[in-house]
């Protein structure tokens, strides 16, 4: 059992949520359209703390959400997780962005495919039972019109994240759903950090980094 202060920045959603023993006590998160994470990180931090009365030192640990995802967005949360953690003596846990997504989702049977949208028709993805066990790895994939069919031919299939919309366009399979206008969120890290903190599943502060899945490339100003 334990309080754990959770961040999320993979995404333009910038969000913090405080859990005791697996179950969000307070959530505080924005998803404008920029990245403003660097501005209200630890505003929200600091309204977390404020909120539940406590101070940073009688937390348990530090949970961050490790990638895949924008790279600014993962830095700044990294970076502050890191801060936090060394400078409270916690431990930090690192929570895959793809299942902190796909917790979002309660279904009976089937898969889900939580996915961030990448630049032009690709995206980053995986794929989970209806158990959220791991059906197939992270990939960083191009999407066709015949994306996904191997899952789609054996049962129903349940898109969420930043990179449906862009699949809802080439993917019409009648077992395919489409959940819209869903990002990560620290609401969801709070089962998935207390059942690493119980497992002691902690990262290395001095050595741990985000998870970008692909190389950054800066983009060139336009003249």
């Amino acid at each position: 059992m334990a309080l754990v202060l959770n961040i999320e920045t993979a995404t333009t959603n910038c969000s913090v949520s405080l859990s005791k023993d697996g179950e969000t006590l307070v959530l505080k998160e924005d998803n404008s359209a920029g990245y403003s994470h660097a501005e209200t990180l630890h505003v929200f931090i600091d309204y977390i703390f404020k909120t539940v009365k406590i101070s940073p030192s009688e937390i348990d640990a530090i949970a961050v959400s490790k990638g895949p995802g924008s790279y600014t967005g993962l830095r700044i949360g990294v970076s502050s997780a890191k801060g936090l953690s060394f400078a409270l003596n916690k431990p930090l846990m690192a929570i895959n962005t793809l299942e902190i997504l796909a917790q979002q989702l309660n279904i009976n049977n089937g898969f889900i495919v939580p996915m961030l949208d990448a630049r032009r028709m690709e995206v980053y993805s995986a794929i989970y039972n209806d158990n959220f066990d791991l059906h197939r790895e992270i990939q960083a994939e191009v999407l066709d019109e015949g994306s996904f069919n191997k899952i789609l031919q054996k049962d129903k299939v349940y898109f969420i994240g930043s990179g449906v919309e862009k699949t809802k366009t080439l993917i019409t399979h009648p077992n395919a759903i489409f959940i819209d206008g869903k990002l990560p969120s620290a609401n969801e890290m709070s089962i998935l950090s207390e059942l690493k903190y119980k497992k002691s599943d902690i990262e290395d502060v001095a050595y741990f980094e985000p998870y970008y899945l692909k190389d950054f490339i800066a983009l060139k100003k336009k003249s």
